[in-house]
């Protein structure tokens, strides 16, 4: 993939109000799964320059609830190989979560330009397109989220996603806590870094992106972090401890975040041992992380 020509710190910060902007919905469609309503949408985003495909995974009877969870989850293409609905009606039969609504936002053919951090591109460029799929997310989505709950309230806000997408979910959750409250990171591609690792002065410490957003921000009482890895993530071991890096980094985030004050209560870490860095495998840690952020009986 070539990098993007467009460059996110060119769109003026605007607020809502201040910000004019036209989305185009088509060829909306429902799919009825019992109790989950499936709902697919697509949105013609001016900041993306592209058309993205929405699906709306919707409690049947969410018009007659007073409010509700919203959860935004990157690769949507992917929700019906992980079974989303299938987890979601499990889990509302069995009366193990409160009412949410999930929305899988389907990644386009620029995922690892729109997929990172918004702050920076990695070394390669890549993400170059993030800061822009931000402004998608907040200007756009939500608002259309919003305007198709109404007049159902929405109590709190997450984000989720895998490897890439659970960077970039992470990448937005930190940087907007006002708007967010809770992040899934299944097997994040956390080692997001600005120098190769192969480079004479390259190290940990000072060249994960992501890591050091976090160790500069700001300590949010609001926000918790639930993060997942696979013993069979991958191989690699860039500084020979024995410990892949998929798990190395995500463990090193965690700490970073245990330095601003975040404690076991606002963090939920799973490592699976045979887990891989497969849809599979994230589909079995998802029915975890909703119970978690949203089972009616949860105490982490």
């Amino acid at each position: 993939m070539g990098v993007a020509s467009d460059n996110y710190r060119s769109v003026p910060h605007a607020s809502l109000r201040e910000l004019y902007f036209v989305i185009y919905i088509y060829n909306m469609q429902a799919a009825n799964l019992s109790g989950i309503l499936i709902e697919n949408t697509t949105i013609q985003s001016m900041y993306l320059h592209r058309e993205v495909k929405v699906d709306f995974f919707l409690p049947r009877n969410f018009l007659e609830l007073r409010e509700i969870s919203l959860l935004l989850i990157n690769d949507g293409q992917n929700m019906k190989e992980l079974g989303l609905a299938e987890i979601l009606q499990k889990l509302r039969t069995d009366k193990l979560i409160s009412p949410i609504l999930c929305v899988g936002i389907y990644a386009g053919p620029d995922r690892k330009m729109e997929y990172g951090t918004a702050i920076q591109a990695d070394y390669l460029g890549r993400g170059a397109r993030a800061g822009l799929y931000t402004l998608f997310i907040n200007l756009e989505l939500l608002p259309l989220v919003k305007k198709r709950l109404y007049p159902v309230h929405v109590k709190d806000k997450g984000f989720a996603g895998f490897s890439l997408g659970g960077l970039m979910a992470l990448d937005i959750v930190w940087n907007y806590p006002q708007a967010f409250s809770k992040v899934g990171v299944f097997s994040g591609s956390l080692w997001w870094r600005s120098l190769d690792q192969r480079h004479d002065d390259y190290e940990d410490d000072l060249h994960r992106i992501m890591h050091q957003q976090i160790r500069r921000g700001s300590y949010h009482p609001n926000l918790k972090f639930f993060l997942t890895t696979g013993s069979l993530d991958e191989s690699n071991d860039r500084n020979q401890n024995g410990i892949i890096d998929s798990i190395d980094d995500t463990l090193a985030l965690i700490s970073e975040l245990e330095q601003l004050g975040y404690e076991k209560s606002n963090i939920r870490y799973i490592n699976y041992e045979d887990g891989r860095h497969d849809v599979s495998t994230w589909a079995r840690a998802m029915p975890e992380f909703l119970r978690w952020g949203w089972g009616h009986r949860s105490s982490d």
